[in-house]
């Protein structure tokens, strides 16, 4: 195989705030300047949000959502990865590992950074279906951005209301069918031989109509032993027979050939070669195959002018097969070789009423949601990249039934309340039939079956003042929890089967801010805090498995901020900033050593901002200047390491001709304009050292859409 070559020298880099604010400050005068020569300057529009669970003004809500608008023709970036275009809104983090066998690193508030594989503490859902199981993983490969029309992030203690494993709510929505047939095609191409390729149609009628969106994208990725294939299908079929019914069909299928995983890297190795590839990775072949199938049923009835039922209904299936670094030979190591078949489902159905209370609105909402996995795991000895003799063979169950109920009243005129609860019940179970009896303890292999359950209410109250027409204040309190998935309960120290023992994390949720607005203006702040008892944190890893146990006192503090602005028709600035307090307030041990009272939770950077300035010239041409700064993050418990903070520049544009029907853009963008060298990720908690996944230099890509 042939190796890629080191361009740069690997330096450490911390965000510097001087420098950051120079260059913000320099963005805010241009565009002060620039507002004084355009008296045109229009109000931003506003926007309809699902945050509360029903349709509400993004102003008007009690909690700290945003909404991210996706445009798939005027879009100036690939749209393959959720890190590309939620950059506007804080207290989100979405690292791009550059490593396609592992998903993203997703991060709300703190919640999620330990997770090293899948997405934890962070709850997915793609046109009502949810992306995250009943355990609490997630995946966020089930949202294709090609044919989203917007993103909402919903924050603090109001997502305690979407059940397990809420520290956020990140919602994906597909776009609705045209009322004229529509088509569409688009070709990119950039750094490390990555290739994107697309293709969309759609139209219909105001009674039926749909949408059909293929994608495929390629990589020789940026390191060693990274090259990977995804091909993407996302269908969507609106019919409404009547004006009071509307009923939503929609088809999600993932084909991931090729992923290869090129490990993280121990900081020796990363200061030498950031590109390289881990031997052991090369040894086992390590890699990722992924396929998937998707199908749900949402229908809405208008029952009356005062009622409406909502209800879901989805199934799919997955099938994931993995190597890892590592022959897993002995029993109790489970084996280097994943074959993993997953089926899940489920239904929901909630009803919401609107009525009046002394002549101010007073809406409730009554719901149910039931969803369950069953998968078949495998594990296999791993011989140099192919499967041997059977190490693990078990089914695996989960399964959610959750009850909520919702008050949404405005009990004076500038007075608004919503109050809500949840009750939920987890139960997860594991059906062992890999049994080897022996005398001699390193052959013998028990029977490991066994069920847990776990339950929780989650209470929810917000307030929100309406101090003027462009000035709201709110507040909220609210208790969630989140569930070992069925891969923590996997392995127990001092023993075999799954750690039935280890309990769910409960975390209580305050949040204040501020919505203000004035014209072309819009300002978000935000300071929240939340404590965790329970909290699930890597006791050991060795040989592919990572045991977990339970620490109390996990703090999470901190501050929002969000500006936002039309200047002109011509020129939009936005600006988000993210202080994040993380830490752990009480001591415990782990194989690693120490952890003492006071250290940071690793993967949490405390300082995130963002910074875009965007100018369109003659409504054809547009062009902007992007900053991203993070200050640095610690890689395990202990605190020992840390990978540096690090500013980043990325510049792109895009032209659009007009030729009758048709419509042409081109774009290109370069990221990380001074070839930084950094980590764009770490795994944390990594047993063998290897924390940092190094990040790309400087990167071209260049694409062309159509849309006819």
């Amino acid at each position: 195989m042939q190796k890629k070559i080191a361009r740069r020298r690997v330096m450490p880099f911390r965000a510097k705030p001087v420098f950051t604010l120079f260059v913000l400050g320099v963005s805010i005068s241009i565009v002060h300047a620039q507002e004084q020569d355009s008296p045109s300057s229009q109000t931003l529009p506003e926007i309809v949000v699902s945050g509360s669970r029903s349709e509400s003004n993004r102003f008007d809500v009690p909690a700290a959502v945003d909404v991210v608008q996706i445009n798939g023709f005027a879009a100036q970036s690939p749209l393959v990865n959720l890190s590309e275009v939620l950059g506007v809104v804080p207290g989100i983090q979405i690292r791009e590992r550059q490593n396609y066998s592992q998903d993203l690193q997703v991060s709300i508030r703190g919640f999620g950074t330990r997770s090293t594989f899948g997405v934890r503490g962070v709850r997915i859902l793609v046109d009502g279906i949810p992306a995250t199981m009943p355990d609490g993983q997630g995946q966020s490969s089930n949202a294709s951005l090609a044919s989203a029309s917007r993103i909402e992030v919903l924050r603090g203690p109001m997502a305690q209301l979407y059940g397990n494993s809420a520290g956020g709510v990140l919602q994906v929505f597909t776009k609705e069918p045209p009322l004229k047939p529509e088509a569409s095609f688009s070709l990119g191409a950039g750094s490390d031989n990555q290739r994107v390729i697309g293709a969309s149609i759609g139209g219909g009628s105001a009674a039926l109509g749909g949408t059909l969106d293929v994608t495929q994208f390629s990589t020789d990725g940026y390191r060693d032993h990274s090259a990977a294939r995804r091909n993407t299908l996302n269908a969507k079929i609106v019919a409404k027979p009547s004006t009071d019914t509307k009923i939503t069909a929609v088809f999600n299928s993932i084909d991931q050939p090729l992923s290869q995983d090129p490990l993280g890297l121990t900081r020796a190795d990363f200061q030498m070669n950031p590109r390289q590839v881990t031997p052991g990775a090369i040894t086992f072949n390590t890699r990722k195959t992924v396929t998937q199938q998707q199908m749900g049923l949402v229908v809405e009835q208008r029952l009356s002018s005062h009622d409406v039922l909502n209800a879901r209904v989805y199934g799919g299936k997955r099938n994931v097969f993995q190597t890892l670094a590592f022959p897993g030979g002995a029993l109790v190591q489970a084996g280097g070789v994943i074959d993993l078949d997953r089926g899940y489902g489920g239904i929901g159905l909630d009803w919401r009423h609107q009525t009046e209370f002394n002549g101010l609105p007073l809406n409730w909402t009554l719901g149910v949601e039931i969803d369950s996995l069953s998968e078949r795991r495998r594990g296999f000895v791993n011989n140099n990249g192919v499967a041997g003799a059977l190490r693990r063979d078990e089914k695996d169950k989960a399964k959610n039934t959750d009850v909520f109920a919702q008050v949404d009243w405005t009990f004076a005129p500038n007075w608004r309340a919503i109050a809500g609860v949840r009750l939920s019940r987890v139960r997860m179970s594991v059906d062992d039939d890999f049994v080897v009896r022996n005398p001699d303890p390193t052959l013998d292999n028990p029977d490991d079956s066994g069920e847990t359950v776990y339950t929780q209410t989650s209470p929810v109250i917000g307030v929100v003042w309406s101090a003027s027409d462009n000035l709201n204040i709110y507040s909220n309190l609210g208790q969630g929890f989140e569930t070992p998935t069925l891969a923590e309960l996997a392995y127990r120290a001092n023993g075999t089967g799954p750690n039935l023992g280890l309990r769910a994390s409960t975390s209580t949720h305050a949040e204040i801010g501020a919505k203000i607005r004035q014209g072309h203006h819009l300002l978000d702040l935000a300071v929240f805090h939340s404590r965790s008892k329970n909290e699930i944190v890597q006791q050991q890893s060795q040989f592919g498995r990572a045991i977990f146990q339970n620490v109390d006192g996990v703090e999470r503090r901190g501050a929002e901020a969000s500006w936002r602005s039309e200047w002109s028709s011509q020129l939009s600035t936005s600006v988000a900033y993210t202080w994040l307090e993380a830490r752990f307030r009480k001591a415990f041990s782990s194989s690693a050593g120490i952890t003492d009272a006071g250290n940071r939770l690793p993967g949490a950077p405390q300082h995130s901002l963002y910074t875009e300035l965007q100018y369109r010239w003659w409504n054809t041409l547009t062009t902007a200047v992007e900053m991203r700064a993070d200050s640095k993050v610690y890689v395990n418990d202990a605190n020992s390491d840390a990978a540096s903070g690090y500013t980043l520049f990325n510049l792109r544009a895009g032209y659009v001709f007009n030729m009758k029907a048709t419509k042409v853009m081109l774009f290109g963008r370069i990221d990380n304009v001074f070839d930084r060298a950094y980590a764009g990720s770490v795994i944390v908690n990594e047993g063998n050292q290897r924390f940092f996944e190094a990040a790309p230099g400087r990167r071209f890509y260049v694409g062309a859409r159509t849309e006819f």
